[in-house]
């Protein structure tokens, strides 16, 4: 499984979440509404989560591994960091 595009779809200042990201897959597989989220201790990647009717979230796509997970993890924080980096130097 290889990501073949990372899009910063949306950047966020002033709140928790910092970015909603998209990925593509193999070039044939893209999930949307990825979330870029400053924790208390660092940042991190949540994939999409739906509402449960009791109020609990439940993620729609999820990696199974933790190495996969990982794999995705660094892939888009190394992007909304170019992203960040880039956006910044224009200024």
């Amino acid at each position: 499984m290889n990501i073949t595009d990372v899009k910063i779809r949306k950047t966020y200042q002033d709140n928790r979440l910092r970015a909603l990201v998209s990925i593509t897959i193999d070039d044939a597989l893209a999930i949307h509404d990825i979330k870029i989220i400053q924790g208390p201790e660092r940042i991190f990647v949540a994939m999409p989560s739906r509402k449960e009717e009791n109020g609990t979230y439940r993620d729609i796509v999820h990696p199974i591994s933790s190495l996969v997970r990982k794999n995705i993890e660094d892939i888009i924080l190394s992007s909304y960091y170019n992203h960040l980096e880039e956006n910044n130097s224009d200024n």
